[in-house]
């Protein structure tokens, strides 16, 4: 069963487990290979990572198309908790963190997509 989260608790919770992935990610790529799914991923470099990212995009993707459906969550929610740590995962790879994602959502917040959309396309040659 799903859990609903008070909203007060959720920034706190919700920076809490991404500060302690990342400090968990970094661990694991000094790590040998042989001692954790991470660590493996780590020692099979970039492409390998990409992959993950893309099967478990395209396992949220038929999750969510499963919900429709059924109308059940479950599926959905975990697809996306895999999709999200394997992007972690890349982002470490590139020494990027949870907070770099952050900070450019708060960057975002309150723009309206529109806007978002044609200033990026602005700056960009």
């Amino acid at each position: 069963m799903l859990r609903a989260v008070p909203p007060e608790k959720t920034r706190i919770m919700t920076a809490s487990i991404f500060q302690a992935l990342d400090i968990l990610l970094d661990e694991r790529k000094g790590a040998p290979a042989e001692s954790s799914y991470v660590a493996s991923l780590y020692a099979k470099g970039l492409n390998k990572i990409l992959e993950k990212v893309g099967e478990e995009s395209t396992e949220l993707v038929l999750a969510a198309k499963d919900w429709e459906r059924s109308g059940d969550p479950t599926a959905v929610v975990h697809e996306a908790a895999d999709l999200w740590f394997h992007c972690l995962v890349l982002l470490r790879a590139l020494n990027l963190s949870s907070e770099d994602i952050a900070q450019e959502l708060e960057r975002r917040f309150g723009v309206s997509g529109h806007q978002e959309k044609a200033l990026r396309g602005a700056t960009q040659p």
